[in-house]
């Protein structure tokens, strides 16, 4: 099989870090020969500061790193940064071409000695890159890079059309966000109906189906114009109604990745028609809410939703939520847990006045209200309490604001 037929199997996405940025575009350019199959997703003109490395990490999640060593200490403390932030991560040295064979033989020594395998010295030719490529990718095939990402990871389903699942969605949503740690994102997956955008009248162009197209090549230049800062939360709304609009599941499953190295909780709200791409995100969640009311109907189609459910082993993951509650209900918590055979791990109150204010405002409930407090203490339960290891309250996209003082460099 042939590089291009190899890596066709799946993109290798790499970035390349390179003071002499001739060096770097060379590089560049003599990969663009194998075309769509090799992806330079980021190239750094330097060697990154801790902090900027690791936030490019974060975003495009490479596999391979070109890695200039005309500077062996700073070349020594990337990798070593690299092999603490993702294991499985492949790095090929790079240098320009040495006029003195001490010189190379000094770099080669170095680089194989901090457990560097593949050198490419200038010039570039595609042969030498070819044979460099496969015996990376072959590694990768047998061990792919792992990033660290969130596990806090919720969907929400409703078992009909008007339970409130996306109320509740973003009323919750926004509860996790005012926790001073949580960096929390809000998508909207139900492109049926995308009421997120009419509940806080959003006006980005930009929705969840810019976000797919982009998932491969996204970064963040492109990420913050995506999404929506409302208050404390981030939200991605669904656009328009697009109900024949056709999503591969493994699109949702790269956009949901690059989503959990970058934020500590993740909402989605799903339509409830358990589409294929659905399922993908249930099977990616720590917890599927399923929201229904104490209505005949909804409870019935719950109870076939949890069926279905059940047939494809996510039961398990499924959390009960009772919205609507009332004295005026004929079935309370206990009569809904016997027909759908599940505890009912929440209730909320009927407050048609609160979220209909919060509706013509544009925001979630006020956090004072008998409603608000009710999200509060559900976030409260919901979220699992961790002491971080480090301060650590800056939101995602925060980190990609510049900074008046100059970050700390990896080698000083």
């Amino acid at each position: 099989m042939s590089l291009l037929e190899l890596l066709m199997l799946n993109v290798l996405r790499t970035i390349i870090i390179s003071p002499d940025s001739e060096m770097a575009a060379r590089l560049e350019a003599a990969l663009s020969v194998f075309g769509d199959a090799v992806k330079v997703t980021r190239t750094l003109s330097g060697y990154p500061s801790a902090v900027e490395l690791a936030r490019v990490l974060r975003v495009h999640a490479p596999e391979v790193v070109f890695l200039s060593f005309e500077n062996l200490d700073k070349g020594r403390a990337v990798v070593k940064f690299l092999e603490g932030e993702a294991e499985g991560l492949q790095t090929i040295a790079i240098y320009p071409p040495c006029a003195d064979p001490t010189e190379r033989e000094s770099i080669l020594r170095e680089t194989m000695r901090i457990g560097i395998r593949e050198f490419l010295a200038e010039p570039f030719e595609r042969e030498t890159l070819a044979e460099a490529l496969t015996r990376v990718k072959e590694l990768l095939d047998r061990k792919a890079p792992v990033y660290g990402g969130t596990d806090q990871v919720f969907s929400f389903l409703p078992s009909k059309p008007g339970v409130g699942a996306s109320t509740l969605a973003l009323n919750v949503s926004a509860a996790l966000a005012r926790r001073s740690d949580a960096s929390v994102l809000l998508s909207d997956f139900d492109l049926n109906s995308g009421m997120l955008r009419f509940l806080l009248k959003l006006r980005n162009e930009h929705s969840i189906l810019d976000a797919l197209e982009q998932a491969h090549t996204m970064d963040e230049t492109l990420w913050p114009q995506l999404v929506t800062a409302v208050g404390a939360l981030d939200v991605l709304h669904a656009g328009g109604i697009n109900p024949s609009l056709r999503i591969e599941p493994e699109e949702v499953r790269y956009l949901v990745q690059f989503m959990r190295r970058n934020y500590k909780v993740l909402c989605f709200d799903l339509s409830g028609n358990l589409e294929r791409y659905s399922i993908e995100i249930m099977r990616e969640s720590k917890r599927v809410m399923l929201v229904c009311t104490p209505e005949v109907a909804s409870l019935h189609l719950a109870k076939e939703k949890l069926a279905f459910l059940k047939s494809v082993d996510l039961q398990e993951r499924v959390t009960v939520l009772l919205n609507r509650v009332d004295r005026k209900n004929v079935l309370g918590a206990d009569k809904v847990e016997e027909l759908l055979g599940i505890p009912v791990f929440r209730s909320f109150s009927n407050d048609y006045p609160g979220i209909n204010k919060a509706t013509e405002l544009g925001r979630s409930v006020e956090p004072s209200s008998p409603m608000g407090k009710q999200f509060d203490l559900f976030a409260d339960a919901l979220i699992e309490q961790r002491t971080p290891a480090r301060a650590d309250k800056h939101k995602f996209l925060q980190l990609f604001r510049v900074s008046k003082t100059l970050p700390e460099p990896v080698v000083r």
